[in-house]
């Protein structure tokens, strides 16, 4: 059974200001979860406001203490139920996403088996693209970024554009100097745009090859993403799906026709439970699903995702997760792979690293 739960969190500031199409920042907030019981702690965690913490607490504690450790479903049916009038989408959907993610890391680890092999391996490898490119890097700072990235075999990379268009198609030039012809060139704009903006915009990232345009415009906006879609140059994909804070804002994205490509976070959606669902209604679409930022996390679950093309290995998260975590996974040949020898998702946290960033 489950004994209890500790959320605590931690913010680790980024080496300089960074910025994309729509927002600034200084530090990246984790808050951590661990869950007890039968001897075993498991670890979750997701990405946002400390106050996550205290709904994990004061809210999503007493929930699951009790509930069966072979049974990470059940918990997350009641803790769905609890937020009923506390509300779900944003910070309750996260506490809930992270302590989900502890659950069945427990459950992983009290049955001494790796996380993706406990929810059934589809795919050996998971492949991963570089991420970050952010529109506050100097030229040479996005060079040597996604120059890395190149040479270390990862066959795609992304930018974020749209903080400034008129410099977006120079920034893609220096994006393709560094990575050559052979890279496959991401863009992600974080909804800054409007359907036409975003359409214009588009046809003049084709110029440089970008193959995939994420969140052009609002993720919220899906007749605005059908039109982006709809109108985009041949052989671009339009994605979103990062702010899905459940199954039914993916089926409503999917219903509307309104992307080539569905995303999902495992930290945000509602965890593990969620995200393997969020897989399953992309494959019975028929649309490929790419999972967005924690690859500590995310390798695990989308080994069991059959539609699964490929998951960010977004620089802030990597960086947050090498500093706090032990065994968190690295690329091979520009994928992830699960390693059976580790129970659950095979990462401990690191306790002095983590006391001093305390938030």
């Amino acid at each position: 059974m489950v004994e209890g739960l500790q959320a605590s969190a931690f913010t680790v500031p980024t080496p300089e200001p960074e910025t994309d199409g729509t927002l600034e920042w200084d530090a990246t907030t984790i808050v951590v979860v661990e869950a007890r019981g039968d001897g075993h702690a498991g670890v979750g965690y997701t990405y946002g406001d400390a106050a996550i913490a205290t709904v994990v607490q004061d809210t999503l504690a007493g929930v699951v203490r009790g509930c069966d450790v072979l049974a990470p479903q059940a918990a997350w049916t009641a803790m769905r139920d609890a937020l009923r009038n506390a509300g779900w989408p944003g910070i309750g959907a996260m506490a809930v996403s992270a302590v989900d993610v502890a659950l069945w890391d427990l459950k992983a680890r009290l049955l001494g088996v790796a996380l993706a092999d406990l929810l059934g391996r589809v795919h050996d490898a998971v492949p991963v693209y570089g991420s970050g490119g952010f529109t506050s890097l100097t030229d040479r700072a996005l060079a040597d970024q996604l120059g890395e990235w190149a040479e270390a075999g990862m066959p795609r990379v992304k930018v974020k554009v749209g903080r400034e268009p008129a410099r977006d198609l120079y920034r893609l030039r220096v994006a393709r100097d560094a990575v050559g012809d052979d890279v496959e060139l991401m863009v992600d704009a974080n909804g800054a745009f409007t359907p036409a903006p975003a359409l214009r915009e588009a046809h003049r990232y084709a110029a440089h090859g970008v193959a995939y345009l994420e969140e052009p415009v609002s993720s919220d906006d899906l007749a605005g993403l059908r039109r982006v879609r709809d109108g985009a140059p041949p052989g671009m994909a339009i994605a979103a799906g990062e702010y899905h804070w459940s199954l039914f804002d993916a089926q409503r994205t999917l219903e509307a026709d309104a992307v080539d490509v569905l995303q999902a976070d495992v930290t945000r959606c509602g965890g593990i439970t969620e995200l393997v669902r969020i897989g399953a209604l992309a494959q019975a679409r028929g649309v490929p699903f790419s999972a967005h930022c924690a690859p500590a996390i995310s390798a695990h679950v989308c080994a069991a995702i059959e539609p699964l093309v490929h998951l960010e290995w977004f620089a802030d998260h990597v960086r947050v997760e090498r500093l706090l975590f032990d065994g968190a996974l690295e690329p091979e040949g520009g994928a992830l792979r699960p390693d059976r020898s580790r129970p659950g998702l095979g990462i401990e946290l690191k306790r002095a690293e983590a006391e001093r960033l305390a938030a």
